[in-house]
């Protein structure tokens, strides 16, 4: 057992480590190509890499529950414990610039489009994932890409950041921008390597501790697989206001990624490996997950109605993601 959790812990860190490379670089070519489109769009893709990896290392092995908990377990992660995170640090002195309230107003599409995503991902499980589900998660991720694209065109104008960040980033040497690229692509290169152990090592520790791969996939998949979002968040939403807006849209935009091209890269890798047949199917602990995740998911943008998150949501969101990782104990019970 020893040398099983020694040998997840140390691809773990591997993968820490690689998403730190990501997520650097990622920073830095977002400030040179522009921000809030680049935070739905190119930081959100970047961020969610990790998973992609060990979302394709499990279903190369048919670990399928392995694929789907580390999605499932990724967006229960991010949207309580990482939003809060951002929040307590955007609120407070932890900020270079405090502030009492994120304002989310400007993120009417993507609050509706997660719930939708989220909603018809859990119906679409209900007799499992095949190939006609993977096409259709492909198109909402498509969409979702038209719609950001549309609105970032009519923000481009009105939004300063993007325009500072732009500037500032156009008058930096070339070697920052090949620093950035070489970063990027070292953290890519480094979570695709880790990825597949990481599944493997997974694997051999809940085998140990006789607890289902699903739940160690929800709870311990996000520590590396959100890492480089994690890191992303904190970094800007240190910087005030506009940096506070860009972590919440990587947030929402990556999650929306979650719940479409990650669901598809999972259907299309399991039919890769296995054949165009290839089903990924429904189990009571895999449903049970899946509802528990969405409807967290669905509290959790409640407040994001209102416009504003302050102190106080955050601490909700802590108590929320606390509620889900308690139910971890529960759910292979039911």
């Amino acid at each position: 057992m020893a040398d099983n959790i020694l040998f997840l812990l140390g691809w773990l860190g591997e993968l820490i480590f690689a998403s730190w490379l990501l997520s650097d670089g990622a920073e830095h070519l977002a400030e040179r190509w522009g921000g809030r489109f680049v935070g739905r769009t190119l930081l959100s893709i970047a961020t969610t890499l990790p998973e992609i990896g060990i979302v394709v290392a499990a279903a190369k092995d048919g670990s399928y529950g392995t694929a789907i908990g580390s999605a499932l377990g990724s967006n229960l992660f991010m949207m309580t414990f990482g939003l809060a995170i951002m929040l307590i640090i955007a609120t407070t002195r932890l900020s270079k610039a405090p502030q009492k309230f994120v304002g989310v107003k400007e993120f009417g599409l993507d609050k509706i489009f997660l719930v939708i995503t989220a909603v018809v991902g859990a119906m679409l499980f209900i007799d499992g994932y095949d190939i006609t589900d993977g096409i259709i998660f492909t198109s909402l991720f498509a969409v979702y890409l038209a719609f950001a694209f549309r609105e970032m065109k009519k923000e481009k104008k009105t939004v300063p950041l993007e325009k500072d960040l732009h500037a500032e980033a156009q008058a930096k040497p070339k070697k920052h921008f090949a620093r950035s690229m070489i970063l990027f692509i070292a953290g890519t290169i480094g979570i695709f390597v880790g990825a597949e152990p990481f599944v493997h090592a997974l694997e051999g520790v809940s085998v140990d501790l006789g607890v289902s791969v699903v739940v160690l996939a929800v709870v311990v998949s996000p520590i590396a697989g959100e890492m480089p979002e994690k890191i992303s968040m904190i970094l800007l939403a240190r910087k005030g206001a506009n940096g506070a807006s860009i972590a919440v849209a990587n947030v929402l935009g990556s999650k929306i990624l979650n719940n479409t091209l990650l669901l598809s890269v999972a259907v299309f890798a399991a039919m890769s490996y296995r054949g165009l047949t290839t089903k990924i199917p429904n189990t009571p602990l895999l449903e049970n997950q899946m509802i528990l995740v969405t409807v967290i998911t669905i509290v959790a943008l409640i407040p994001m109605f209102k416009n504003k998150l302050g102190l106080k949501s955050g601490v909700m969101l802590l108590v929320l993601y606390a509620a889900g990782i308690g139910m971890q104990f529960v759910l292979p019970t039911l």
